[in-house]
């Protein structure tokens, strides 16, 4: 048996690590910011999301693709923000068997509250460091990734 592994080089390999690194002190610093306030990242994204929908409302299954969740997974955080009185379950006008998020007014409130403490994190972790310029690369460069083999699956 033949090893037709291409392994990374050194440089490539450096690269490597560095992303995964930098990657998680970037999520790690942007949730601790929002944990301050008692709100996960993971849960503001969904909260940013739905607010950002037409009519404050989005399919459950469009929110996990977009937040790179399992359907399972954004069941128990949306269980959780529904507790909190921040979302509502709403089976779907238009397909009987999707079911919706619905940003309620309380939700919508902590979204603008907290939406000038999440960009100030993402302005002082990625955008002071790389530059306007670098940061709008990282993202062109991120939107490739997205889009190819990784973001098919």
């Amino acid at each position: 048996m033949t090893d037709d592994t291409r392994w990374l080089d050194e440089e490539e390999q450096h690269a490597w690590r560095v992303y995964l690194r930098g990657t998680a002190l970037v999520m790690e610093a942007l949730d601790r910011d929002l944990q301050q306030h008692g709100v996960s990242l993971s849960e503001y994204e969904i909260l940013a999301l739905i607010s950002e929908s037409p009519e404050r409302h989005q399919r459950m299954s469009t929110l996990a693709a977009a937040v790179v969740q399992s359907r399972s997974r954004l069941t128990h955080t949306a269980a959780r923000l529904e507790r909190r009185g921040w979302v509502q379950r709403r089976q779907s006008p238009h397909d009987k068997r999707g079911v919706e998020l619905c940003l309620t007014e309380e939700g919508y409130a902590v979204v603008a509250r907290l939406a000038p403490i999440h960009v100030a994190g993402v302005r002082r972790v990625l955008m002071g460091p790389l530059g306007r310029r670098s940061f709008l690369r990282l993202g062109a460069l991120l939107d490739t990734v997205a889009n190819g083999p990784a973001g098919a699956e």
